[in-house]
């Protein structure tokens, strides 16, 4: 599998560093480089990339603004790059694949291009999707405000389901999400903000914009000192609650315990 890749950056030595990390991975092909708003328009245009590494701060039209003025779904993934961290809820609001701070730390660069191949994947089986599965889609999306009780689930040329009960953590992966049954993984075609909605509330917790977890399987709760919080699952699976759901993962489990 080739993942071709677009860089933008109106840096020159920040263009230099993504391209010099992507050339250590044999699958990651840099189609372009550009230092514009303007530029990376015509170049995604023209080049169709997989994936686009784009700068926020750039003179003229800024990352999140190309973003949003592109049509939608010409090019499948974007990672953001910036020196500041007060962009991330716009950049994940137009559904960023990541959102690397500069200097890019290389085990955080890392982590990205494996979330990045995961879902260029699961975007390139989606074509192998049957009429069958697209039916058990639409009836689970017309449920109504019943709590979703199983999942259906693609498995090679088979169609198997997944009971939620079962489900330890379910881990976002842009349009899809991952759940976590026993040290598998299982993939869905669906957003986790949606499937939250389809969750029971009482069983499932977002602790975090890209994980959900199974009330049940929380064997312990760590305070850290920047008010997230660390999250230990029965199977030694640890998970970061950030500050922004941390509240709401300690009332549920305080309720819990006093209805015990």
């Amino acid at each position: 599998m080739t993942i071709r890749v677009l860089v933008v950056d109106d840096e020159p030595l920040a263009r230099l560093g993504v391209i010099t990390r992507l050339s250590a991975y044999p699958d990651m092909t840099v189609v372009g480089e550009c230092a514009t708003g303007e530029e990376a328009q015509c170049l995604i245009s023209s080049l169709a990339p997989d994936l686009v590494f784009l700068d926020i701060e750039m003179p003229g039209i800024n990352g999140i603004e190309l973003v949003r003025m592109l049509p939608k779904g010409c090019v499948s993934h974007f990672v953001f790059l910036t020196a500041h961290d007060e962009y991330a809820l716009n950049a994940f609001a137009i559904e960023a694949l990541d959102y690397l701070l500069k200097p890019i730390d290389n085990e955080r660069f890392a982590a990205c291009v494996d979330r990045v191949r995961r879902t260029v994947v699961l975007h390139r089986q989606e074509s192998h999707y049957g009429l069958l599965y697209e039916r058990l889609i639409a009836k689970h999306a017309s449920a109504g405000d019943q709590p979703v009780r199983r999942f259906t689930v693609r498995c090679g040329n088979d169609i198997t389901f997944v009971k939620a009960e079962d489900v330890d953590w379910i881990e976002g992966l842009s349009d899809y999400a991952g759940l976590h049954v026993q040290r598998k993984t299982h993939l869905i075609r669906e957003t986790l903000s949606s499937l939250e909605s389809h969750l029971d509330s009482s069983h499932f917790l977002r602790i975090h914009r890209s994980s959900i977890v199974q009330v049940d399987r929380i064997v312990r709760v760590q305070a850290l000192a920047n008010r997230d919080a660390l999250v230990t699952l029965r199977d030694g699976q640890t998970l970061r609650a950030s500050r922004n759901y941390s509240a709401g993962l300690h009332d549920l489990l305080r309720n819990r315990r006093s209805s015990l």
